[in-house]
């Protein structure tokens, strides 16, 4: 509800604004160029999302998310220590980073939210220690093949949309262990009350 206001007054602080300084043509003919130029960017990278989650489908298929899921099992499982023996939510975590590692946020959201309702049964109303790192690592995740963003630099006319490569590691790696290092410390300090 509070999106709704916020999107709201800025529309009407816009047309005031124009209004005021006589160009509410000029607003206007922004926002039709605008909501246009929308729908370009979102035909043009369907094509690059529609390809990638087909490559995730299809790892799925073949079993290289199951062999994903046991190169990441160590990690995740001293990340996750009170799921380690539940294979369901383990493969939904897996799966998870699995598509966050392609830069699939929306095919990983699916597999967080299945991954944190396996999590929640174990302390229903109460978000664990687990849950909340699950939403964190989900949040920062680290990227190795950030498809959604070289999708919208290509959309938007990009010659070479990899080239962030190097930066997006870089700032996916420094997030995903701040948030690590804060959920530890704050799980410590909720203990200690």
């Amino acid at each position: 509800m509070a999106m709704t206001w916020l999107w709201l007054g800025m529309v009407a602080l816009s047309l005031i604004f124009g209004w005021q300084n006589g160009t509410l043509e000029a607003v206007s003919a922004a926002a039709g160029t605008g909501a246009q130029s929308a729908v370009e960017l979102c035909i043009s990278i369907a094509g690059p999302l529609c390809l990638w989650n087909g490559v995730m489908a299809v790892l799925r298929a073949c079993g290289g998310l199951e062999g994903l899921s046991r190169l990441l099992r160590p990690v995740l499982g001293r990340l996750y220590p009170a799921f380690r023996e539940d294979r369901t939510v383990m493969e939904a975590i897996s799966a998870n980073v699995s598509a966050n590692l392609l830069g699939l946020g929306n095919a990983a959201t699916p597999l967080g939210i299945q991954a944190s309702r396996g999590m929640a049964e174990r302390s229903p109303g109460v978000a664990s220690d687990g849950l909340c790192m699950l939403v964190v690592c989900n949040t920062a995740s680290i990227q190795l093949i950030p498809t959604t963003v070289a999708a919208l630099r290509s959309g938007a006319g990009c010659e070479t949309p990899f080239d962030i490569l190097p930066a997006v590691w870089l700032a996916s790696a420094c997030s995903v262990a701040a948030g690590i290092l804060a959920v530890r410390v704050f799980a410590r300090l909720w203990r200690g009350r």
